[in-house]
This record gives C-alpha cells, sequence and structure tokens, in this order.
C-alpha cells in the first residue's frame, strides 16, 4: 500500500495542470457547501430559539384546518381558496374538554392562550385613508399595519421577556392596547405626527368586514429580540381582539347551522326583492314616509323591528380562542408531547390539531425552508458539475497515461493494482482539497461574523429568518459535506478507471510506436 500511495503522489505532481484544476473546483466547492449550510443553520437556530421563547412556545394547539388550507398563530398562512377574502381563524372547539387533556399532558411545564387578528393604527375621530391612496412611495416597512394579539394574563408568564419602554400592560376587560416600538415609528412617519402613551387611537381590522374600535395607548415596547424577523405586534385584552378576529356569538351561531338551510337570495328575481316596475312602490313609501314624519310620537328606533338578538349575536364571545400555547419542562421531548397529546386528542374525538414551533410559525419557517430547497438545488447542480469536470480532466488523464498504464500492466500489474493507484490518487486530492476548502470557509466565516452585519428591512428580515446575517458551522455540516464529497470524487472516478482498465500492453505499445 505504501508503494501504490508514493506512486499516486508522484503521478499527482507530474500532471500538475490537472491536479491544480481538481483542487480548485474542490476547495471552492467544499467552501461554497460549508459556507451556505452554516448560513441556513443560523437562520433555522436563530428562528427557532427567537419564537419557542417569545411567541409560539414549544407547541400550537389549534383548530383542526380545511383540507388545503395551513393555520398558524399569525392566521391562515397558505389556503386553496383562491377567492378575495382572507378567512379567519375559527376558535378552538371544545375547549374545556381540550384545556382538559392538554393541563393532565405530563411534561408540560406551561401554558396560555391568544387571539390572533391584524389590525391597521390610525389617530383621529375617523379613519383617513387618502394617506396610503395618495401616497406611492410608501414601503412595507412605513405602514402601521400589525399583528394583533389578544392574550390573557398567563401570557407574561410563560413570554415573559418585553421589554416595556414606556408605559404599563393592558389591563383587563379594556379597550387598552401595548404597541411595538415599530409601530410607533411607522406611524409616525406615515401620519407625520406623534403617538404617545395615553393617546386615543382607531384601529381598523386588516382581514375583517370594516371593523373599527376606538382604544387607548397605554404602553410601548421593544421586541425580546432587536434582530427578530418577528413582524411588530400589538397587545391588548382578549375581548378586544375577539372583535377583529370575527369570535362572535353571531359567528360560532352560523357554524352551528344545519347544512340545509339555506338563507341565500340569489334565486329571487329583482322583481321580488323590489316590486316590479309596474308598481308605483317607491311612490307609496313615499307618501309612508311623510305620513310617519309628520307624527311627532313616532319612535324611529321601532323602524327595524326588535333587534335584540341581532344585539346579542355581535357581542364577542368571551369563551372563544384561536390557539393554545405551551411550553415543555424538557424541550427534546416536544415530539413525544405532541404524539401524546395528538392521539389523545384522537381518541376524544376533538377537532383540533397539535403543532410543533416550526409549524406553529410557518409564515416564517416556510419561507426558510423554501430558501433551504433552493440553495441545496443550487448545491445539487454544483456538485453535479463539479464532479461531471473531474471524471472528464480523468478521462483525458487516462488517454494521455494509455504509454504507462499498459508499462504497468506489461510488468505483472494486476487490474487491481490499477484500480487502487486511481482511487488513491482521488481519494487523496479529494482529502487535500476538502480540508484546504474547510480552512478558507472557517476564516471567511471567522471574519464574517466578527463584523456583525444586520438588516432592517422587515420583508428582508422575515425572507432570512432574522436581521442578524450569521453563520453557524456544525460537526454535522462538515462531516456530511466531506462524506458527500469523497463518495462524489468515487463515482466520478468509475468510468476513468474503467477505461484504464481496459487498456492492454499490446495496445499500449502499438500507441507508442505510433
Amino acid at each position: 500500500m505504501k508503494e501504490i500511495f508514493r506512486l499516486a503522489l508522484r503521478n499527482l505532481s507530474e500532471h500538475k495542470s490537472k491536479t491544480i484544476i481538481i483542487s480548485l473546483f474542490l476547495v471552492f466547492g467544499m467552501a461554497i457547501v460549508v459556507l451556505g449550510n452554516s448560513f441556513l443553520e443560523s437562520i433555522n437556530r436563530g428562528l427557532e430559539k427567537d419564537f419557542r421563547q417569545n411567541y409560539t412556545g414549544d407547541l400550537v394547539i389549534s383548530i383542526q384546518p380545511e383540507k388545503g388550507t395551513i393555520l398558524d398563530i399569525f392566521g391562515v398562512a397558505a389556503t386553496a381558496n383562491i377567492g378575495g377574502e382572507i378567512p379567519q381563524v375559527p376558535a378552538i372547539p371544545d375547549l374545556k374538554n381540550v384545556e382538559e387533556i392538554v393541563y393532565a399532558q405530563e411534561g408540560i411545564k406551561g401554558t396560555t392562550k391568544q387571539i390572533s387578528a391584524q389590525i391597521l393604527i390610525a389617530k383621529g375621530k375617523e379613519m383617513d385613508m387618502s394617506d396610503f391612496i395618495e401616497n406611492d412611495d410608501l414601503g412595507f416597512d412605513d405602514l402601521p399595519i400589525s399583528m394583533l394579539f389578544g392574550v390573557e394574563e398567563s401570557y407574561w408568564d410563560l413570554f415573559p421577556k418585553v421589554n416595556l419602554v414606556e408605559g404599563r400592560y393592558p389591563q383587563k376587560d379594556t379597550n387598552e392596547v401595548m404597541i411595538d416600538t415599530r409601530v410607533k415609528n411607522a406611524f409616525e412617519s406615515l401620519y407625520k405626527k406623534p403617538l404617545n402613551v395615553g393617546d386615543d387611537i382607531l384601529m381598523l381590522g386588516a382581514n375583517t368586514n370594516g371593523v373599527i374600535r376606538e382604544g387607548k395607548l397605554v404602553g410601548i415596547f421593544d421586541p425580546p429580540n432587536e434582530n427578530s424577523a418577528m413582524f411588530q405586534i400589538v397587545y391588548c385584552d382578549p375581548n378586544l381582539a375577539r372583535a377583529f378576529a370575527d369570535l362572535t356569538y353571531a359567528a360560532n351561531f352560523e357554524s352551528e347551522l344545519p347544512s340545509y338551510v339555506d338563507f341565500s337570495i340569489s334565486e329571487l328575481s329583482e322583481d321580488d326583492l323590489f316590486g316590479s316596475s309596474d308598481d308605483d312602490l317607491f311612490g307609496d313609501l313615499i307618501e309612508e314616509s311623510d305620513e310617519i314624519l309628520r307624527q311627532d310620537t313616532t319612535d324611529f328606533s321601532d323602524i327595524l323591528g326588535d333587534t335584540t338578538l341581532r344585539d346579542e349575536l355581535n357581542k364577542t364571545d368571551e369563551g372563544a380562542w384561536n390557539f393554545i400555547l405551551a411550553k415543555v419542562k424538557n424541550p427534546s421531548q416536544t415530539k413525544n408531547v405532541i404524539e401524546e397529546l395528538k392521539t389523545k386528542f384522537a381518541d376524544a374525538n376533538l377537532n383540533v390539531q397539535v403543532m410543533d414551533w416550526k409549524a406553529g410559525a410557518y409564515s416564517y419557517s416556510g419561507t426558510v425552508e423554501g430558501i433551504g430547497f433552493i440553495f441545496n438545488l443550487l448545491i445539487i447542480i454544483l456538485a453535479v458539475v463539479v464532479f461531471i469536470i473531474i471524471m472528464n480532466t480523468m478521462v483525458v488523464s487516462v488517454i494521455e497515461r494509455t504509454g504507462e498504464i499498459g508499462t504497468m500492466r506489461a510488468i505483472g500489474a494486476e487490474k487491481s493494482f490499477v484500480k487502487k493507484l486511481f482511487f488513491t490518487e482521488t481519494l487523496f486530492l479529494t482529502v487535500v482539497s476538502s480540508i484546504i476548502g474547510f480552512i478558507i470557509a472557517f476564516i471567511a466565516m471567522a471574519i464574517f461574523n466578527s463584523l456583525e452585519i444586520t438588516i432592517t428591512n422587515s420583508i428582508a428580515k422575515m425572507i432570512l429568518g432574522g436581521g442578524l446575517l450569521h453563520f453557524s458551522p456544525t460537526v454535522k455540516i462538515i462531516v456530511a459535506t466531506f462524506f458527500v464529497a469523497i463518495i462524489g470524487s468515487i463515482l466520478s472516478n468509475l468510468y476513468p478507471i474503467s477505461s484504464a482498465l481496459k487498456i492492454t500492453p499490446l495496445k499500449a505499445l502499438s500507441k507508442g510506436s505510433d
């Protein structure tokens, strides 16, 4: 074996140009793969740590969505519905039974409940949309749009790292809100006027049918992680959030109606709805209106009839919640806890789902996974190109070394000897080039990480899983990259080696005489 290794080194040194070409491809290929995977690892680690500590907990429970729909703590993350209306997240059904199972589950450290909606903040007596329509230069970061989280008091025990800058937390059963500093900055940038603690504000539902509520700003906070990918947030009392999340008794009443009940008026004609053109409908209405107005004792509240039922159905359902968030005692056992809960919910015929943090934050983790898929696809293409180049270079090398191979065969070298020689050359070249590539990658990562480069754009932060650009290499990444490089180099040498083994002494001598 020592002779084969010495001969392999001699052959590599004698064919410097081909050795350098193959080495460069391997060095830069290894460096790119390690850098890319280390960056993706940093994104996933940072995203997981941020969301598990501050927003989703270790697991999230919600209603089981319809087929083709994906829910996360921000609402409907994806749906097959191509209609223009943004669907709302329904309340968790049989909440009492669900909670009993969750509270009895071993390994759960703490739980809380949450309601999610999206709102737009304004200030004044009415919502003026002209600032949005007339300003073409507005970017996404310039809009005071935010996620509205209606939370109970236990939320602050489960997620205590909110940095309160000014004011206090919202009180129970009030329209008080606490806003992210980014919401304040966006508001002041758009409307050109200050927004301070104690101000009265207007809130417009971004995915509801024109729901507007008044509120009072009582607190301003910084996100737990200044480089978080998390979108800007407004916290409030659950009842206020229910109005924007469409968690009213009417919504619950409608969902419980049997399928055969149909209040559709689509089959009615215009004549049925408004009267025929032959009828003097409007003339009669005018006469009746004049008669009503002439009666000073008229009670105008009677015109609409009894609205008691309507008023009751429009009230928010105080028992409705979108999500249950929980943290486990041992994070490494999260998967086991989730599987046990799924089994218990299925046995109890409860229409709920249990998600880990990644599914609970799909709006963010799905984007990062998409980037990872694209990167891995590019890596595969790069690897195929590199190994094809290596294979072609080795084929040319075999052709040039026909005389050498034939001579070795003529003096008694077996095919196994020739095979070992070529594999030794390839493995030596791959190992040395990979080590150099890893060293270059580590130097580049150390320099880049020391610069602590951050981004502030919300869209970019969401795509990249956070504002801090960082590399986090792991032993797994190094070992996997090295293993793939070895396997790829061996596979790329199968054809050149098979060509070398076909060379006979007679063929080598005849080529030499030419």
